[in-house]
């Protein structure tokens, strides 16, 4: 039929999402029934999964606040020393404390930042864009796991008294076969399907730090930081009063995140490339090629959407091409640039290609520039015969303030008056 392959290659995203989901609860059958608790109830592998599907959500929204306020409630629910000495790493209270004081820092940080000027603030916004890529890695490798293992170990019944694998057969005597742990089988299961969903939140959510990163109003970062902790705390309150709701609301986040990853993940790359190379000074050591610079799209072109990571060509007629690997390793496209009306824009940590748009019929971002290139704009401009650069962003600002106060470059001297 025309256009089925188009349609099967539109739905195969959502398929694919689905069988993960479907994949996720294929443990909560094979589980046996978990051993009673406490109050005399059978706590339920279903209940147990759905817990630990929220606290991977919540996790991946934020790292360093969910793994800091999991660790308290499970220190917290541990009443005895004994049990207290068999919690995991992130449980202890020197741990969970010094995560709640980064937390509160980079808190106040987004308070005071809306009374500062905004460059004050954007170094602070880099460290705090690392802080959340680290602490998304370390709960990636040593937090996940560990919830995953407790979590199979408690719907296989491993450890609980009598806990055996029992064959009934017919006409046959029952064979007891001893304690076996096949908690492994369901981790083996749980594990990579559990650290898919967690980086497919995780960078949707990681998007929000780097759109602090670009934004140059505080206000707008205090919304975005407002809003992240607003949903974990409303994704907690909901598991807390009841697991399946909240397991719900986590579900529909994994979808959400599913939905805007491409976008997410491209966002995730520059700031990735923006904190490395400010925070390495990769300017003062860096060095332009003739050809072949990497650089990231400043508005879609010709399919390539915005924020595309790739490289800038220029043919011997001195047409540009921009030549990028979607998701960085699929087969190599390149889009023609147009050369209408470009100049470089200095800026202060990141300078930018600036064009005219035919279709807006406006002078807009063209391409992206990572900090590397601050200082190098007027050789770039060589390099690919651009007329010349100009000043944009908070270095536009500043020249603007320093010509409304009089300290502005001073006009050259008549000739006559010379004479």
């Amino acid at each position: 039929m025309p256009g089925y392959p188009a349609a099967m290659k539109r739905s195969a995203p959502i398929v694919a999402l689905l069988c993960v989901l479907s994949v996720l609860a294929l443990p909560l059958w094979a589980a046996p029934s978990a051993p009673k608790g406490k109050d005399g109830e059978i706590p339920s592998a279903g209940l147990e999964l759905a817990k630990t599907a929220t606290q991977i959500t919540g996790i991946a929204i934020s790292p360093l606040l969910g793994v800091s306020t999991i660790g308290l409630y499970q220190w917290i629910q541990a009443d005895t020393p004994e049990r207290k000495a068999k919690l995991p790493w992130f449980a202890n209270p020197l741990v969970w404390l010094c995560g709640f004081l980064l937390v509160g820092a980079a808190a106040a940080k987004d308070a005071f930042g809306t009374t500062l000027p905004p460059g004050w603030k954007k170094p602070l916004d880099v460290l705090d864009t690392v802080e959340n890529k680290v602490s998304g890695l370390v709960a990636t490798g040593a937090v996940i796991p560990v919830l995953v293992s407790a979590a199979s170990k408690f719907m296989a019944g491993s450890g609980a008294a009598g806990a055996a694998l029992d064959l009934h057969l017919h006409g046959w005597a029952m064979v007891h076969l001893g304690a076996i742990d096949l908690s492994w089988l369901l981790t083996i299961a749980m594990l990579p399907l559990a650290i898919a969903v967690h980086a497919v939140v995780w960078i949707a959510s990681h998007a929000i730090n780097v759109l602090i990163l670009l934004s140059p109003w505080g206000a707008v970062d205090a919304a975005l930081k407002s809003f992240r902790t607003l949903l974990l705390g409303l994704l907690a309150g909901l598991a807390w009063i009841d697991p399946v709701v909240g397991v719900t609301l986590a579900v529909i986040i994994v979808i959400v995140a599913w939905m805007i990853s491409g976008w997410a993940f491209r966002l995730t790359v520059f700031g990735t490339v923006f904190c490395w190379d400010f925070f390495t000074r990769r300017r003062k050591r860096f060095a332009l090629l003739a050809d072949g610079n990497k650089v990231f799209l400043g508005r879609p072109l010709d399919g390539a959407p915005l924020r595309t990571y790739g490289r800038l060509h220029q043919a011997a007629d001195g047409g540009l091409t921009f030549k990028f690997r979607p998701w960085l390793m699929l087969p190599e496209r390149e889009v023609a640039v147009p050369r209408e009306g470009i100049v470089v824009g200095r800026g202060v940590f990141y300078s930018e290609v600036l064009g005219h748009n035919a279709k807006t019929d406006r002078v807009e971002t063209l391409l992206l520039l990572p900090p590397r290139y601050v200082g190098h704009e007027a050789l770039f401009a060589r390099t690919y015969h651009i007329s010349g650069t100009c000043e944009v962003g908070l270095r536009k600002a500043w020249s603007w303030i320093k010509e409304a106060l009089g300290f502005g470059p001073k006009a050259a001297a008549p000739a006559s008056a010379a004479a």
